[in-house]
């Protein structure tokens, strides 16, 4: 199962979700997307929360007020971390999270720790934690299916404008020979290039 949030302090609203317990986690780690960015509270265990980017949008992209309800949130769903004061919250890219075999369920390193970036929360807001919460909403969706169906529609793009490109390329060809075509007959049949019969010394008086 998984928890959608919604965050309405930008328009349109953004969604934030997290995996039910850790088993989920692993899916969600799994089968990730890489527009999702990735949540958590640093040094104590805690909810993995999610954000889906837009096509095209990087993790510079996100707003620092969707920042702030995002570690509200993971801050909030950490046994250890709701109890404390002055913590730190990592975040990266989803394709930055590294899965080995020796881990436990629901654990993840980084491939390149200088992609992890850091908020600090000084305290628990709860008109922030209760504002989300009034949104929460729990859906059991096939992870995988999802996955597979995102990377199917990106080939498809990919393919479409390929087409596209290969037809463009086509068409202005075709229109660079047409136009060279017809500069050609232009040159030919120009004035300057043309004579007269009297200049190839031929007179009509010449004939009978």
């Amino acid at each position: 199962m998984v928890y959608y949030f919604e965050s309405d302090v930008v328009q349109p609203p953004v969604v934030l979700f997290m995996g039910v317990d850790k088993h989920e986690n692993e899916d969600l780690i799994k089968w990730g997307w890489p527009e999702d960015v990735w949540f958590h509270v640093d040094k104590f265990s805690s909810a993995h929360v999610y954000l889906r980017l837009a096509p095209g949008q990087s993790i510079d992209d996100v707003p620092s007020s969707v920042l702030d309800d995002a570690a509200q949130l993971v801050k909030a769903n950490s046994i250890e971390g709701n109890k404390v004061n002055d913590i730190d919250v990592v975040y990266t890219m989803w394709a930055n999270l590294k899965k080995t075999p020796g881990m436990e369920v629901g654990q993840v390193g980084f491939h390149k720790e200088k992609e992890v970036r850091k908020i600090h929360v000084p305290k628990r807001i709860n008109t922030i934690v209760n504002r989300l919460n009034k949104t929460k909403r729990s859906e059991t969706p096939n992870l995988r299916a999802l996955r597979e169906q995102r990377d199917r529609n990106e080939r498809e793009d990919k393919k479409k404008l390929q087409r596209e490109l290969r037809e463009k390329e086509k068409a202005e060809k075709k229109q660079r020979e047409e136009e060279a075509e017809i500069k050609s007959y232009s040159a030919l049949f120009s004035h300057s290039k043309m004579t007269a019969n009297t200049e190839a010394g031929y007179d009509s008086d010449d004939f009978m």
